[in-house]
């Protein structure tokens, strides 16, 4: 009995008045209606999150063909493959003459941006624009004009430098050693050059690689091949106006990180002779 009174008088005492459940319905439709402003702006909120697109970015890496740029590109833009390449006659690049329309060298390794309104032709003219901007400073195309080279001829050089330097301090010493050929006459030799012709990459070149008629076989002709071999970065162009002084006629990496630089004929004959042992040594073990 003495629980049930305990029971009643604690259900009177939570009794609300006739003004309280007023004040308690007024505070209810209060807080439901924040809630009914609140949930929709959330909404919205979480929508408009979900909306935003993530930023999208296209990274071009220095010495990438103008060929594997086109196809990051077609890629990167969901487009069907080959429609970079043909987009470069409606692109109107501001190419040199030289180049003759053609933007190998000047595809300038960077990453760029992409978004809805990005183009082939947009994306290309782009990356031209910045090889213009980086390429085309006073004193790079003071230096390259020192050492009798046009801004094209030295972005060629550059590019070579980028295909053959094993690391970033040995590019001085090779464009060292392309200044020293071309003035001497000589051919400049250069597998990279081999390799562009036959669109591949290797460091195996043969007897019969290097009688390839074409016009970028440097084995057997002489000068700059006709264009740039692939897309060159700053470092590469600082190295090919501005290299150290040095005598050195030849070069092989005989294993990464180790590139012997050398004017004596003999001596390069040894090292390319370690160096192919060291190739069969690699091969027979694998």
């Amino acid at each position: 009995m003495t629980n049930a009174r305990s029971s009643a008088r604690r259900g009177r005492g939570y009794r609300l008045t006739r003004r309280g459940r007023l004040v308690l319905l007024l505070g209810t439709a209060v807080v439901l209606a924040a809630a009914a402003v609140l949930v929709p702006f959330l909404l919205r909120e979480e929508k408009s999150e979900r909306r935003r697109p993530a930023p999208v970015s296209l990274v071009i890496p220095e010495g990438w063909r103008a060929g594997q740029v086109y196809a990051a590109v077609d890629k990167a833009l969901k487009r069907p493959p080959g429609t970079t390449r043909t987009a470069i006659r409606s692109a109107r690049l501001k190419l040199p003459p030289e180049a003759r329309g053609n933007p190998e060298g000047y595809l300038f390794p960077a990453t760029y941006p992409i978004d809805a309104k990005t183009t082939p032709a947009s994306l290309l003219s782009f990356m031209v624009n910045t090889a213009h901007q980086r390429f085309g400073a006073t004193a790079v195309t003071g230096s390259a004009r020192r050492r009798g080279l046009t801004p094209y001829e030295a972005v060629n050089v550059a590019s070579i430098v980028q295909a053959e330097a094993d690391t970033a301090s040995d590019m001085g010493k090779v464009a060292r050693v392309i200044h020293n050929r071309l003035a001497k006459g000589m051919p400049l030799q250069m597998d990279s050059t081999l390799n562009y012709a036959l669109d591949r990459s290797t460091v195996d070149t043969t007897a019969a690689d290097t009688r390839l008629d074409n016009p970028y076989n440097t084995y057997g002709r002489t000068g700059l091949p006709p264009t740039p071999i692939d897309n060159p970065g700053e470092e590469a162009m600082r190295a090919a106006v501005a290299p150290p002084a040095g005598d050195w006629l030849y070069f092989v990496t005989v294993e990464p990180g180790d590139t012997r630089f050398t004017s004596d004929y003999e001596e390069h004959r040894r090292n390319v002779a370690e160096f192919n042992a060291r190739r069969a040594e690699a091969r027979n073990a694998g």
